[in-house]
């Protein structure tokens, strides 16, 4: 079972997905892991631009990356958690 950050970071992605693709995301809710790839879901590198925002905001963390290199490090949402929790552990 998925920790709390990722349960949230996915809930994150989600709503966002279902935004971009007008109230509908291309695999089903409950098959949406760790290990699913933002492209499958519709992110494209606007929408995770988005993502990175919104997860700044949420957690109180600064991310200092732009989105091209985002992009090319960030591949499922697996990858997006691990970075968020390494930026949360540096601010305790």
């Amino acid at each position: 079972m998925a920790d709390q950050l990722t349960v949230e970071i996915i809930a994150a992605i989600k709503n966002l997905a279902q935004s971009e693709n007008g109230g509908r995301i291309p695999v089903a809710i409950g098959e949406i892991t760790a290990d699913s790839e933002l492209t499958s879901l519709g992110i494209d590198s606007l929408a995770l631009a988005d993502v990175l925002w919104d997860l700044e905001q949420a957690y109180g963390i600064r991310i200092e990356m732009n989105t091209t290199d985002a992009w090319s490090n960030l591949k499922n949402i697996g990858d997006v958690v691990e970075a968020v929790r390494g930026l949360i552990a540096k601010e305790a």
